[in-house]
């Protein structure tokens, strides 16, 4: 099947399904997108404009919106799912409810872990659909600049290589950059896993920490997390790469992170549910943290940056304890 003539289902309205929504319909391609809310899809549909999510960027009127799954999906050749990933497998549910095409091309936009399963993004889809083609599109991106056509560059990562190069063609374009991997264990686990790194850099900007406290916690985590996800069987180059220590930095840096947002707060003294409950987006690397505990456990691996946050998230651990006990462990090597 030629790429360009791709018709393509984005799940998910959030800021980022939305800015994949408008990148492709901007490429040509004929676009659905749909959204779990109907009167959201109805505001969506008759303003042209995801206010809540991506606000000051056009949605193109080629785009159709739509607030019904089946409806969505029906006939396309590429579902890119773009929702929060503990309610994917509940979306994938709805959706196996009803006719799906199963011959498309599955392309998970999802950065997560399931909590209790532990099951990776893909896996989910797998379990779910039983559907043989899964790619994953990760990488740094920022939603409100991919929309607004900054420079980006991203990862397409399937073992199927005919696949990942035919979604290269779809997604790439020339401000979004896309490159290819076969790793997707690796691919999805440094999407995740960066999120977790990202909430304790957030705790060092609230406690008024500098550049120092930030580049340690960016470099030992980036170890935690190469440490696991080989465990779990990546290659380790993945996370020396743009889906890796590119999106690592992005989020860990970026005043549009939500998650450096919740760890800054929790370091300025909030509570979680106090911090949750003036968010309107989901952080993902809160759910994340206690599936990434828990793998460590289950593998063995010393991962102790994601266990402080953990601790910081789940124990109510204070923050300043926190960086004490971090900072007085035994003695190693790097």
């Amino acid at each position: 099947m030629n790429a360009k003539k791709y018709r393509i289902a984005v799940l998910g309205d959030g800021g980022w399904g939305t800015t994949l929504a408008i990148l492709l319909g901007r490429k040509g391609f004929p676009v659905t997108l749909w959204s779990a809310f109907p009167d959201y899809a109805v505001q969506l549909d008759r303003e042209r404009e995801n206010k809540k999510f991506l606000a000051g960027i056009k949605i193109p009127k080629s785009i159709s919106i739509t607030a019904e799954l089946g409806a969505a999906v029906e006939n396309k050749q590429l579902i890119v799912l773009a929702v929060p990933s503990q309610f994917l497998r509940r979306v994938l549910r709805k959706l196996r409810s009803q006719p799906y095409p199963r011959q498309a091309i599955y392309c998970s936009a999802v950065k997560g872990i399931e909590v209790g399963s532990l099951k990776r993004m893909s896996e989910v889809i797998r379990a779910e659909l039983g559907v043989k083609n899964i790619c994953v599109l990760s990488g740094p991106t920022i939603a409100q600049e991919v929309a607004a056509g900054i420079p980006t560059a991203a990862v397409v990562a399937c073992v199927n290589k005919k696949a990942r190069t035919c979604l290269q063609d779809v997604f790439m374009t020339e401000y979004f950059r896309i490159y290819t991997n076969r790793d997707m264990i690796g691919t999805e686990l440094g999407g995740a896993l960066k999120n977790i790194i990202a909430i304790a850099c957030g705790v060092s900007d609230g406690l008024g920490f500098g550049t120092n406290t930030k580049a340690a916690i960016l470099t030992r985590g980036l170890v935690e997390i190469s440490r696991l996800g080989k465990a779990m069987g990546a290659a380790e180059n993945t996370f020396r790469g743009v889906s890796g220590l590119g999106d690592l930095v992005t989020t860990c840096i970026s005043q549009q992170s939500r998650n450096r947002f919740v760890g800054e707060q929790l370091g300025k003294g909030k509570t979680l549910s106090q911090i949750q409950a003036h968010m309107q987006m989901i952080a993902e690397g809160v759910p994340t943290t206690k599936s990434a505990y828990a793998l460590s456990l289950k593998y063995k691996v010393e991962t102790p940056i994601i266990r402080e946050v953990y601790n910081l998230l789940y124990k109510n651990k204070d923050p300043k304890k926190a960086v004490r006990d971090l900072m007085t462990r035994e003695k190693k090597e790097e």
